[in-house]
C-alpha cells in the first residue's frame, strides 16, 4: 500500500479520537453521549478480541515460521512479542499513569489533580501510538488483516477521544484544552501508522517484531480496560455484555466477506 493510503487510514483513526473528545466538550447531552459510548465500548471489546485471537495472533505465527517452518519456536517468538507488548501497557498503566481507565474520568465534577491528568494523556498516547503501529503492521501482512484489524481499533477510537477529554474537563482545564488533548493522541495514532509505514521500506523484517508486540498492546486495552468497563457497565444496562458477543459476530461476519484476499 502507498504512503497516501497509510495516510488516509491514519487521518481517519485521529478524526475518530477527536469526535469522541466533541461528544464530551460539545453542548450536546453528555448522558447521552455516554450512552452511546457503552455500547462502543461493549462492541469495540469483542471485534477486538476476535481480531486478535482470530486472524493478528496466527499471522504473526505464520511470520516467524516462514524461515524455519512451522514449530515451537516460531509461536514461541511471537507469543513473547504479544505478552511483551501486554506488559508494557500494564505497566505504563500501573506506574507512569495510574489514574489513566477507560470511561472512569466522565464526570468533570469530580476533580483530578492536573499532574495526574497530564499523565493520562501521556500513557493514553502511548496506547494510541501502538494503534497506528497495530494497523500500519497488519496490512503489511496482507490487506484482509490490515482492514480487519483498522476496524477493531476504529471502534474504539471514539472512547478513546471521550476519556482523554473527560480525564482533561475532570482535572478542571478547559474545554479548549480536552480538545488539544484528543489532537494529541490523535496525532499519536497516525505517528504509529507513518512510522511503520516509512520503516518498512527500510526494515524488511519489522513487521515480525510489530505485529505481534501491538496485537499485545491491542490485547490489552480489549481484556483489561475495555472488558472490565463493560462489566461494570453491566450494572447500569445488562444489554452491555451481550453487545460484546455482538462484536465478536460483526468480526466473524466481515472476516468471511473480506474472504481470503
Amino acid at each position: 500500500m502507498s504512503y497516501s493510503g497509510y495516510l488516509l487510514f491514519g487521518l481517519a483513526l485521529a478524526a475518530a479520537n477527536v469526535l469522541g473528545g466533541l461528544l464530551v466538550t460539545s453542548s450536546a447531552s453528555l448522558a447521552r453521549n455516554a450512552r452511546l459510548l457503552r455500547f462502543l465500548i461493549a462492541l469495540g471489546a469483542g471485534f477486538m478480541l476476535a481480531a486478535i485471537f482470530v486472524e493478528v495472533v496466527p499471522a504473526a505465527i505464520e511470520l516467524w515460521s516462514r524461515e524455519r517452518g512451522f514449530s515451537p519456536h516460531a509461536v514461541l517468538k511471537a507469543t513473547t512479542l504479544l505478552l511483551a507488548g501486554y506488559l508494557l501497557i500494564h505497566l505504563v498503566e500501573h506506574t507512569v499513569a495510574p489514574h489513566f481507565h477507560f470511561g472512569a474520568e466522565t464526570h468533570p465534577e469530580r476533580l483530578l489533580r492536573p499532574t495526574a491528568a497530564y499523565a493520562a494523556i501521556g500513557g493514553l498516547s502511548i496506547h494510541t501510538f501502538f494503534d497506528g503501529v497495530s494497523i500500519a503492521a497488519a496490512f503489511l501482512v496482507n490487506f484482509r488483516v490490515g482492514l480487519l484489524v483498522f476496524i477493531a481499533v476504529l471502534l474504539h477510537k471514539v472512547p478513546e477521544g471521550f476519556t482523554a477529554a473527560s480525564i482533561m474537563l475532570a482535572s478542571g482545564r478547559a474545554r479548549y484544552k480536552a480538545q488539544r488533548a484528543t489532537l494529541l493522541i490523535g496525532a499519536a495514532t497516525l505517528l504509529g501508522v507513518m512510522s511503520v509505514a516509512i520503516a518498512q521500506a527500510h526494515i524488511s523484517a519489522l513487521v515480525a517484531y510489530a505485529l505481534p508486540f501491538s496485537a499485545g498492546v491491542t490485547l490489552y486495552v480489549a481484556a483489561s480496560d475495555l472488558i472490565p468497563e463493560v462489566n461494570h457497565m453491566e450494572e447500569k444496562n445488562p444489554l452491555t455484555s451481550v453487545v460484546v458477543f455482538v462484536g465478536v459476530a460483526l468480526f466473524y461476519l466481515l472476516h468471511a466477506l473480506i474472504g481470503e484476499g
